[in-house]
């Protein structure tokens, strides 16, 4: 199968990010649009969007079972059903094809080379935005070998694209370029006066990394297709309304999301806010908690400057205190919840997160671990989720152990805060195991609850939770907190 009008992505961070912000720029050029990117983090039809839209439920059933039983009937022990990702990616072909968009947006999996979006022979542009090491057990061990996986999206005379590398993975990406005659550019971040005083429509400022790959990869689709007559590489020119639409509009769950606790939203009780992402490597994790220190320093120094001073006479008659517009006054403190797979290195990834928001003046008061609730049957199965009892939190443990020890050793990034210390108190009956700074719960619901029954148990507190290590996590806590 070949798409004639199609944009192909590889990428390592941003990868989801980069492709809604192409999504969002030729739809808002007048195209009808196909996106196919992964993982889901609540309904599987996040992974199919049409015009910007997930796939409804009628279509997504009737494509689905379209494909899975021409397969089954054709399947035979020497020619298995294909793999979950793969059926997938074959689902989205199905579907962009019979929808007849007029440009496919379709992000790697993993790694490139061997990827089932790889099929595509011939793409009209390829992307390949910031490496780092992530899924080194398949994908090798240095940047070198990765960067040798990722460049596997390149086709003969294709032109692609990439933003600032480290020098080894460059070079590979260079020597394969060459190999197949492909022009490869780096591209530049986004200068944000460009946008006319508007934000970008997903938050952080790596994003403008993103964003800047995005406007290239889809100017150069715009120019290679004949179409519009839109021609944007010029980073230096101001952009096209329909870019700046695209870039502003664009939107993603999961990544640097904040999303209010409605549960706990009342005048009676403390405010619950998280901020949801799905970082799950050194580098995206360092980028995960600069957004989350920026974005928490931001809304508090809002509510100092909202925060109306007690009386000259200094007392407040014991009653709490209040801002200008007669809410409580809060006392914010940051708490995190994490949950990352096992092939993940929590060595690596809890280090960079604790590091880089100490830098920025943010000490987490507690650390939440979780295991995940999503679980995967296959087509057909009838197995029963386990039961509490059946949990096995000994990887939580194991993620505690981490954390514990970088509080309490010798890292210098510690520290002791006592603000709001008399409103964070374990809740014994529910943690499976709680030290001093973090707890283990055995379920998700466990935890969110515990946090709920914590600032509602005091109207002046403010918990600040930072949910990441794992998209599945992410999509876990939205089903809760979206109900």
């Amino acid at each position: 199968m070949s798409f004639d009008m199609s944009s192909f992505f590889s990428f390592s961070t941003g990868k989801g990010s980069t492709c809604t912000f192409t999504e969002s720029i030729l739809r808002n050029c007048g195209f009808r649009t196909g996106l196919f990117t992964s993982p889901h983090l609540i309904d599987v039809r996040e992974r199919f969007r049409l015009d910007g839209d997930d796939i409804s439920e009628d279509k997504f059933l009737a494509y689905f079972w379209w494909c899975y039983d021409r397969l089954k009937e054709k399947a035979t022990e020497d020619i298995p059903m294909p793999s979950y990702f793969r059926f997938l990616a074959l689902l989205a072909f199905k579907i962009f094809t019979a929808e007849q968009i007029d440009v496919a947006i379709l992000e790697v999996g993993l790694g490139g080379r061997f990827d089932a979006t790889n099929v595509v022979q011939k793409p009209v542009v390829c992307g390949i935005s910031s490496l780092g090491y992530d899924h080194m057990e398949i994908l090798g061990n240095t940047l070198g070998e990765i960067a040798g996986e990722k460049a596997g999206i390149f086709k003969y005379g294709v032109p692609a694209f990439t933003v600032p590398q480290p020098e080894e993975a460059m070079r590979v990406l260079e020597e394969n370029a060459s190999k197949l005659d492909v022009p490869l550019q780096v591209v530049p971040p986004l200068d944000a006066s460009l946008l006319n005083g508007l934000k970008l429509g997903l938050e952080g400022e790596h994003q403008y990394m993103n964003a800047g790959l995005a406007v290239a990869l889809s100017s150069t689709w715009l120019q290679r297709t004949s179409q519009l007559g839109i021609n944007y590489l010029d980073t230096t020119s101001p952009l096209p309304e329909q870019f700046i639409k695209g870039l502003t509009m664009a939107n993603l769950q999961g990544r640097a999301q904040i999303v209010p606790d409605r549960y706990t939203n009342s005048e009676t009780s403390g405010d619950l806010v998280f901020y949801l992402d799905g970082a799950h490597s050194p580098e995206s994790m360092e980028i995960c908690a600069r957004w989350f220190s920026l974005a928490i320093k931001e809304e508090n120094q809002q509510e100092t400057f909202d925060f109306q001073p007690p009386n000259s006479s200094g007392s407040s008659n014991g009653l709490p205190q209040r801002q200008h517009d007669g809410k409580i006054r809060k006392n914010s403190a940051q708490i995190l919840l994490f949950n990352c797979m096992s092939v993940r290195d929590p060595q690596l990834l809890l280090p960079s997160l604790m590091k880089t928001c100490a830098r920025h003046g943010v000490y987490f008061k507690k650390a939440l671990f979780v295991p995940n609730a999503s679980v995967y049957n296959k087509v057909g199965s009838h197995a029963l989720p386990p039961t509490e009892t059946q949990i096995d939190l000994s990887w939580q443990f194991a993620l505690q152990r981490v954390w514990e020890n970088l509080m309490l050793g010798d890292k210098g990034e510690a520290k002791n805060t006592d603000n709001a210390s008399e409103d964070v108190k374990d809740d014994t009956e529910l943690s499976a195991r709680s030290c001093e700074n973090s707890a283990v719960f055995s379920s998700l619901p466990l935890a969110i609850k515990w946090l709920r029954d914590s600032v509602q148990q005091n109207q002046s507190l403010r918990f600040q939770v930072l949910v990441t290590g794992s998209l599945h996590l992410i999509g876990d806590v939205l089903k809760i907190v979206k109900k």
